[in-house]
């Protein structure tokens, strides 16, 4: 392989896994999936010698892990806090509005929409705002895991490629 082309995608690399860590923070960006492409260039631009079949397997399935929790960690915290459809329904709604405001938005957003369509189902302002506080528990500890298993990932593909 061509020394350009090898730079080139060590540079590609390593910008996607940077990207992928905020995308563990910002939901518009696909986190997981971003720091999975970027191990998969780097273990590109050395000819898959260092990272081969093995460690994408086991860096990918990382990756697929750090998704799932993704996806369900707002939900899991809010159903834990008693949250009905109507509660979980207002936690994506919110979630999709505070996109348009930025880091902010997508913190409060989902716990707003959740609190709004919680209260609008049962006037129970109480039990509302206990479904509030699990949308944000479950974002917060979310979040930690998820950085926490990116690490694991980032330690797993570093192992492979210098071992």
């Amino acid at each position: 392989m061509p020394l350009a082309l090898t730079i080139v995608l060590y540079i590609v690399g390593i910008l996607l896994i940077l990207i992928g860590m905020l995308g563990l923070v910002l939901p518009a960006l696909p986190g997981a999936p971003l720091i999975f492409l970027g191990i998969l260039a780097v273990a590109w631009g050395d000819g898959f010698s260092r990272i081969g079949l093995t460690g994408l397997l086991v860096t990918g399935g990382l990756a697929a892990v750090i998704s799932i929790v993704d996806y369900a960690a707002g939900i899991v915290g809010a159903k834990r806090f008693g949250a009905s459809y109507w509660g979980l329904l207002g936690a994506f709604v919110g979630l999709m509005v505070g996109f348009g405001f930025g880091l902010p938005g997508i913190i409060i957003g989902p716990i707003a929409g959740a609190v709004v369509l919680e209260y609008a189902k049962d006037p129970d302002f109480k039990r509302a705002g206990k479904v509030g506080v699990g949308t944000l528990i479950g974002f917060v500890v979310g979040t930690a895991v998820k950085y926490a298993l990116a690490f694991v990932l980032l330690g797993t593909a570093i192992l492979f490629y210098m071992f």
